[in-house]
């Protein structure tokens, strides 16, 4: 069930390592967006909910406004880009992590709902977490993926997070 619903993110953190400076703002943004992720569809399978339905199609302003800087960035040329890893930090990463994860939320809720030891699946899913950063590292430093991470991965992730935001807008 993590490995389904987070597909997407594998993606996203193999473009956010490509480009930071300092590994452990990814791990520290994943780690904190995806507690926020489990946080909700903890609340929500216990009976309530943490945001009404129609406010979370606007988390996907976050994504959005990041890859819309990125791309501005991109734009505008190297030499107005002041730091490069900015855009890449624990909140913007845990951000884009949490507006990414309402397909977890929605899987997750309707099991949590009807587990019998709820923290099992919480500890779990942290746990792989940690997995799933490794992964991301583990692609972005392969010679054939850094390669095009490099020649690409300045374009590809304002794409996919403009895409992401989008998507999320749209959703509901």
């Amino acid at each position: 069930m993590f490995a389904v619903t987070n597909v997407d993110d594998l993606v996203l953190l193999a473009l956010f390592f490509a480009r930071a400076r300092s590994p452990w703002r990814v791990v520290g943004g994943q780690y904190l967006g995806f507690t926020g992720i489990l946080a909700v569809a903890v609340v929500g399978a216990l009976g309530a909910s943490l945001l009404p339905e129609q406010v979370r199609p606007w988390l996907g302003l976050l994504p959005l406004a990041l890859g819309l800087k990125a791309a501005w960035s991109l734009w505008r040329g190297p030499e107005d880009e002041d730091e490069p890893d900015a855009a890449l930090g624990v909140l913007a990463m845990a951000g884009v992590t949490l507006a990414n994860g309402g397909d977890n939320i929605g899987v997750y809720v309707p099991v949590f709902a009807v587990a019998d030891s709820l923290w099992v699946y919480v500890v779990v899913f942290l746990a792989l977490v940690g997995v799933w950063c490794l992964a991301g590292w583990f692609l972005a430093s392969r010679r054939v993926v850094a390669r095009a991470l490099a020649k690409w991965g300045h374009i590809a992730l304002p794409v996919v997070l403009i895409a992401i935001g989008l998507l999320v807008l749209f959703s509901g």
